[in-house]
């Protein structure tokens, strides 16, 4: 995504042209280990800096927050399949400082967010179509109703308070 946008850069603002990036309301809230959410919380960060940069050349920059969506992403026996690989890998000391509750609560909660995940594919495709075509785009798209309702006011809450509602 980066190494596309920036060889395209001269294009985009001699065109005064739009950049739409998707990133995941995983993006705003770290909701699981691993690179995922890094990698989203990157994509966000990029996408900010690059709107400010841009607005001088009259370049509009907007971000796609999707929640849960029914993806391979979220296969959630590939997923929970994963989790176990992972969980027999580690040390038996590191399991046992985890305890296995925690194993069985992560599992758990992986599969509370696959079967959340949504076939209606139109509530992201509809943001990217508004920010493409809107003549005031919005710089935040948020794609399905978790994104909408919850995720997304919970980025504005104190850290702690939204820790306390998400169970951490």
């Amino acid at each position: 995504m980066i190494d596309v946008t920036l060889n395209l850069l001269p294009l985009i603002r001699k065109a005064r042209g739009r950049i739409v990036n998707v990133s995941s309301i995983a993006g705003r809230h770290a909701l699981c280990g691993g690179g995922y959410c890094i990698s989203k919380f990157g994509v966000e960060a990029f996408s900010d800096s690059l709107r400010r940069e841009l607005k001088h050349f009259g370049v509009k920059v907007s971000i796609i927050n999707p929640d849960f969506f029914k993806t391979e992403i979220l296969n959630s026996t590939r997923l929970k399949e994963n989790i176990t690989n992972n969980w027999k890998k580690m040390s038996q000391n590191l399991r046992n400082d985890y305890g296995e509750h925690y194993y069985h609560n992560y599992c758990k909660f992986i599969e509370e967010i696959c079967s959340r995940s949504s076939t209606k594919l139109t509530l992201v495709t509809d943001c990217m179509e508004h920010a493409l075509t809107a003549v005031h785009p919005w710089t935040r798209y948020s794609a399905g109703p978790y994104a909408k309702f919850l995720y997304m006011p919970l980025s504005y809450l104190p850290t702690s308070v939204a820790d306390y509602i998400l169970g951490s």
